[in-house]
């Protein structure tokens, strides 16, 4: 036989592992004499059991993180998941804080998870809410019901019907996203909407009247302001318990304290002042340009595009003024154990004297 290398024999499986002290064979043969077994091959690192998906997952302290959350909670495109999306996502949210992390889970996977859920389950409850009343269905339903005011606000019967099927939306809204801590009874939720609605539309034929015979512009706004006078007797009525018997308030490390009224006070006065900011860009910017619009022959030959370009220009400033109007104030909001009443002081410098901010949860 030719001198040389002698040929690789035969592989009869993997060859055993290498004493110690002893290097591997080396050569052509190597890669055949000692095969990486596939159940040594690396494997991505498993995901930490201690991500704290009870918390949004941007910085709350900034009012970037607080918009990136809302964009989230908001987006339209949650409602067009199915059943079965939603069940996936909540069994890998209620197993992630059971502490079982489901094999090759990522953390993107996680957070996208956890933010369908909050979509569309209550978050006290776990309950699966009513779709209309979701935070994602504001969008489309608020940019229908908004536009349809704004392009028939001329008759008395189009005013009465269209406040009425907005304060009907605002009851279903408030209703699905109650709180499990303070449940609103039937006669709070019956008394409320019948306050609310009444407002709107005292306020809208009120003002529909005054401006009879101002320009048509100033006109355009009367729904605006009967949307802000019903948010303002709405929000209060729909939360009086709270107003009454105060809301829970914590330390940092969520521990409660007790219930301040002072606290409710503050987290409706800054949940009114969101709504309203809510509503104001879509019910001021759409009446300009419309106005604008409809002195041209554009419109005017074509009538019947006034309110699908209402409803759509609406939409458009609802997809962002949502999100933003509702990132104003941090939902874990604040204030100093000196503005809370005298014996919600005394309860709290009995547990903590050193204790000077207290936090609750002021709502949606």
């Amino acid at each position: 036989m030719r001198a040389g290398i002698p040929p690789c024999p035969p592989s009869r499986g993997a060859s055993p592992p290498a004493r110690a002290g002893r290097d591997p064979p080396a050569g052509p043969c190597a890669a055949s004499a000692n095969p990486t077994p596939r159940r040594f091959q690396k494997m991505p690192p498993s995901l930490p059991a201690t991500i704290n998906i009870r918390e949004p997952r941007w910085d709350q302290s900034t009012f970037q993180g607080r918009a990136k959350h809302f964009f989230m909670v908001t987006d339209p495109r949650n409602l067009l998941l199915s059943g079965a999306t939603l069940e996936e996502a909540r069994r890998v949210v209620e197993d992630y804080r059971a502490g079982t992390v489901h094999p090759g889970l990522t953390e993107d996977q996680l957070w996208r998870a956890k933010y369908i859920y909050d979509s569309a389950f209550h978050p006290d409850t776990g309950e699966k809410m009513i779709l209309v009343g979701r935070m994602s269905a504001q969008v489309p339903m608020n940019m229908t019901i908004t536009g349809c005011m704004l392009t028939f606000y001329r008759t008395t019967p189009a005013v009465l019907f269209w406040q009425w099927v907005n304060q009907s939306f605002n009851a279903v809204v408030n209703y699905t996203n109650r709180s499990g801590d303070a449940p609103i009874t039937p006669s709070q939720l019956g008394t409320a909407y019948v306050s609310a609605t009444t407002g709107a539309v005292v306020t809208a034929l009120g003002l529909k009247s005054l401006t009879k015979h101002l320009p048509t512009l100033i006109g355009r706004y009367v729904p605006f302001a009967a949307v802000a006078a019903a948010n303002c007797i709405n929000i209060p009525l729909m939360r009086q318990r709270e107003l009454k018997l105060g809301i829970p308030v914590t330390d940092e490390n969520g521990n409660r304290l007790g219930e301040s009224t002072a606290a409710a006070q503050k987290a409706i006065f800054q949940v009114v002042v969101s709504r309203i900011g809510m509503a104001a860009p879509a019910m001021a910017i759409p009446p300009v340009i419309m106005n604008m619009l409809e002195k041209r022959a554009f419109l005017k030959r074509y009538p019947y595009l006034n309110a699908p370009l209402q409803v759509s220009l609406v939409g458009l400033c609802l997809v962002f003024a949502t999100p933003l109007c509702c990132a104003l104030f941090p939902q874990k909001s604040s204030m100093p154990v000196s503005s809370l009443e005298p014996e919600v002081q005394d309860q709290i410098r009995k547990k903590d004297p050193r204790l000077e901010t207290v936090y609750f949860n002021k709502g949606l």
